[in-house]
């Protein structure tokens, strides 16, 4: 597999894409997924894993609301991973995450996830080099478990944003008063670890690429949202589930 060099990678749409064209197959995409999630929730014999990982402001909230917001409540659960607690600190670094795979039937979205702890934790110097090594070959092993014994479809997403268009949207968050309380002055401090986070981003990407990343172009929201709805609506597709008969 080849590996992923984040730096070559554009975060912009490509040239000739024509954006009201984008949208109006975005809309019917995820019309044809409400289908099938009905379909995925009957037959309860496919669980369907979401994790979208990137830096703050890459759209993590926005794109879960847009692809996501007009499908079967019951059928779709996000959690989202911030600073792991006391209690979860006192487990090994995966037990948090465990809980909240999905069952059979169900699509689950992570909002960051098992990711943050050779992320952020690396950067930071909370662990160091080899460790984090092994927590990706935990990661691995983890994710082969839910995949062989669970019959999870695991769909991993990198919010591939530039550092301006990143330092533009954390500016909106102190202007514009419908952002204002997405405001966090550590995101700014953050920032300035940028090249670090590239670093280390870029390591984890090509380490836990067995099941792999799907590195998203995010500069523009719409193109965003679309990538990532056609790639569930064709793993979905291609599972070819059929409604359940009446139970004999």
């Amino acid at each position: 597999m080849a590996k992923i060099h984040l730096a070559h990678l554009n975060t912009l749409p490509p040239k000739k894409t024509q954006k009201k064209k984008i949208l109006a197959e975005t809309e019917k995409i995820i019309e044809g997924l409400d289908e099938l999630q009905n379909l995925l929730y009957a037959q309860s014999k496919h669980a369907v894993l979401v994790v979208i990982q990137g830096m703050d402001a890459a759209g993590k909230d926005g794109v879960i609301r847009h692809v996501f917001g007009k499908l079967n409540p019951q059928g779709v659960q996000v959690t989202s991973f911030k600073e792991p607690a006391a209690l979860e600190l006192s487990h090994d670094f995966l037990w948090r995450i465990h809980q909240h795979t999905p069952a059979k039937g169900m699509i689950h979205i992570f909002n960051r996830s098992h990711y943050e702890d050779v992320l952020v934790t690396r950067v930071h110097k909370m662990i160091n080099n080899k460790l984090a090594y092994k927590r990706m070959d935990a990661i691995n092993a983890f994710e082969d478990l839910l995949v062989e014994h669970n019959n999870t479809h695991i769909l991993k997403f990198y919010l591939h944003i530039s550092h301006g268009e990143q330092l533009k949207r954390l500016d909106e968050r102190i202007k514009d008063p419908k952002k204002q309380w997405k405001y966090n002055e550590k995101d700014f401090e953050e920032s300035k670890l940028w090249p670090e986070y590239m670093e280390v981003y870029e390591d984890c990407l090509n380490h836990c690429n067995k099941i792999p990343w799907t590195v998203t172009p995010s500069d523009a929201h719409w193109y965003k949202e679309y990538i990532i709805a056609h790639t569930l609506y064709q793993l979905l597709k291609n599972l070819k589930m059929q409604y359940p008969g009446l139970k004999k």
